[in-house]
């Protein structure tokens, strides 16, 4: 049917109808489900470019423990993540994850790893893929197709089973998956379908099952990132904005220095992997007062997204004052500036050529730019030299009949030169221009959040996650927002989301507030009202004028919700006798939807009442209540027949509608 017919006229569903002013309803007590009692929390950050994980144990929960040190590192980039990629054998057979994986298909033959899968930087997919399904494909890099659903299944379950494995050592007994919550964090702008992907890829992994879904907490990164901000204490952080020598150094030096003083300083005490986080609010929160706000800006390799939040005390809850937003701003946007500067300098025909026929060699020579990447510094007077692989040399050659020497002496792009080691070398301007288009999209993307009406005299800006490690970004932010706030990067930035996700999943209410993403409704029957209704949605039924396709709001797109706040409306079958009743459930990103068949309204859930065999004695208005329970990152919902008390649940549904 087109969009526009109506689906209620062409499924002859008779429908239902609104019965009372709709109220809402505070249920405290919605959830009398026993709190399962788990004996640890353990986090998986699953980034686009790195992933790991960190645990707590209930009893003691001020210890994080970040996860073992992994096999196989990178010179220049020293990190308790992993990179992440997958591997998977001819037979696509999960293989290898991690450097393991990169390591592996680096070292096979070029004649055989063409048949082997090698799958990075894939979350992206789920990012942009506008018409998720469980059936959405990724593609390796020899360019054969693969289920996503699979893929991240792989990789979830390679962490559970590193995690419990290391549980088991640690406490030299065999560990269960059932005494174990785990958190997976995921960018707060990501859609519904998204988030509602991670878990059907986690219940795949059989970390959680839908009969226990409480076992798996999809957890935002920025609010991760938020709860572990408020335990900060000073020496924990740098602040970009004091005035004052931090630690003997002027400003001026702290940029560079001062961070490389707190990465000595955590280094040293990387060999106990164990963070205590003291069990007082931080000094720098003890500043904040009833009401502050601040901004989390989460950057990471794929996207950058942003909260704002705003104290309540006296317990320090946080509440969110306006919608996540951000977007795909990651550092992955300076790969493919460089990417695009190879094209200039060697032709695009050969890069992709090169791509495909030495994926490998390929990813070496990104693993270069990554540790030169991370050497870029707004003061910067050095040129960054960056290792050709040699199969890239000799298979230009082949490619052009020229070398690459010729190539770049031809090429126009003059920051770049050959230098007689067989590197490209890069001055420190070259460098700059690649990370600039990604730096003006944060900077752009932040004024304009710091120009919303909800978002004024914010008080700090928390900059998070693997891309606040960069110089160039922090420049950046803060003189352009240094003014308006203080500016504070927590010392072991790229940790922060996964130390934050351990404390939510040891302690899920500390947020009480969230702004829905989407407007949610449920389609019904109105009486048919001439002059105000469209004729096109007139549907007569026993001698009755009804309009269909009406959208009965639940609660609107960016509107507060509290946790566990429970939305109920009565309803009831426009045809009484009616004993299977059907309530379709839809979101829209609109504030006002006046149809369900308005474009962008997408169905995603239904409740199926099914009332065969209950009692003749049904009273002649029969009263359907409908409650959908928000405030968690999942949406439930509910159907009771008031005189039965029958009822049926459902998980809102963004997959497989």
């Amino acid at each position: 049917t087109s969009a526009y017919s109506s689906p209620a006229k062409s499924l002859g569903d008779p429908g239902i109808t609104p019965l009372s002013p709709s109220h809402i309803v505070k249920d405290s007590d919605a959830d009398d489900a026993v709190e399962q009692l788990f004996l640890v929390v353990v986090a998986i950050d699953f980034g686009t470019t790195s992933s790991g994980y960190a645990y707590s144990f209930t009893k003691e929960p001020e210890c994080i423990h970040v996860m073992r040190r992994w096999e196989g590192g990178d010179p220049g980039v020293s990190n308790q993540k992993t990179p992440t990629t997958i591997l998977l054998t001819p037979e696509r057979k999960f293989h290898s994850f991690g450097y393991a994986a990169r390591d592996f298909y680096h070292d096979l033959d070029p004649t055989e790893s063409k048949h082997w899968l090698y799958f990075e930087k894939f979350k992206m997919k789920l990012h942009t893929t506008g018409n998720l399904t469980m059936e959405t494909d990724l593609t390796a890099a020899n360019g054969k197709k693969v289920k996503a659903l699979e893929i991240f299944a792989y990789a979830l379950q390679f962490f559970k089973e590193q995690a419990l494995k290391e549980l088991s050592d640690q406490g030299g007994s065999d560990f269960e998956n059932n005494e174990v919550r785990w958190v997976i964090t995921v960018p707060a702008i990501w859609k519904q379908p998204a988030k509602q992907f991670m878990r059907q890829a986690a219940y795949k992994a059989g970390m959680a099952s839908p009969e226990n879904p409480e076992q798996l907490i999809i957890a935002l990164e920025p609010e991760a990132a938020s709860i572990y901000c408020r335990k900060l204490r000073l020496h924990q952080m740098i602040e970009l904005s004091s005035r004052a020598p931090v630690n003997g150094y002027s400003p001026s030096d702290t940029i560079g220095t001062g961070f490389t003083q707190g990465k000595e300083h955590v280094r040293r005490n990387r060999q106990s992997r164990t963070f205590m986080v003291e069990n007082v609010i931080g000094e720098i929160w003890s500043e904040l007062e009833e009401g502050d706000r601040y901004i989390v800006v989460d950057s990471g390799g794929g996207t950058v997204d942003m909260t704002v939040h705003q104290i309540r005390l006296p317990e320090g809850h946080l509440k969110e004052l306006y919608k996540a937003t951000g977007g795909p701003y990651g550092s992955l946007g300076v790969d493919y500036e460089f990417e695009k500067l190879l094209c200039k300098i060697f032709g695009e025909d050969f890069i992709e050529q090169f791509k495909i026929k030495r994926p490998a060699a390929w990813v070496d020579l990104m693993i270069a730019f990554e540790s030169r990447k991370r050497a870029a510094a707004p003061d910067r007077t050095n040129p960054l030299n960056i290792t050709l692989p040699f199969s890239f040399i000799d298979y230009y050659k082949k490619f052009r009949g020229h070398s690459v020497e010729h190539a770049l002496r031809k090429s126009n792009v003059d920051f770049v030169k050959w230098s007689s080691q067989g590197m490209l070398r890069m001055s420190p301007d070259a460098m700059n221009a690649l990370f600039k288009p990604t730096i003006d999209q944060i900077i752009q993307h932040l004024s304009e959040v710091f120009d919303k009406p909800e978002v004024t005299n914010v008080k700090f800006l928390f900059l998070v996650g693997g891309f606040a490690e960069s110089p160039l970004l922090q420049q950046a932010v803060q003189s352009a927002f240094g003014s308006r706030c203080r500016v504070i990067i927590p010392q072991d930035v790229g940790l922060t989301i996964l130390k934050g996700a351990v404390l939510f999943g040891l302690d899920p209410a500390v947020i009480k507030v969230r702004r829905s993403p989407l407007t949610y409704g449920v389609g019904v029957l109105n009486r048919f009202v001439e002059g105000k209704h469209p004729p096109e949605k007139l549907l007569v039924k026993d001698g009755t004028r009804w309009c269909t396709d009406v959208f009965d709001k639940f609660i609107s797109a960016d509107q507060s919700v509290a946790l566990g706040e429970t939305v109920t409306r009565s309803y009831t079958p426009a045809k009484p006798s009616q004993l299977v009743i059907v309530i379709n459930i839809y979101s829209s990103e609109q504030d006002s939807v006046g149809f369900i068949t308005e474009p962008g309204v997408k169905k995603c859930g239904t409740l199926r009442l099914d009332l065969t065999g209950t009692d003749a004695a049904v009273p002649n208005r029969r009263e359907i209540k409908t409650l959908m329970q928000f405030g968690d990152t999942e949406i439930k919902a509910m159907a009771v027949d008031v005189a039965t008390s029958k009822s049926v649940k459902v998980g809102i549904d963004f997959l497989n509608y």
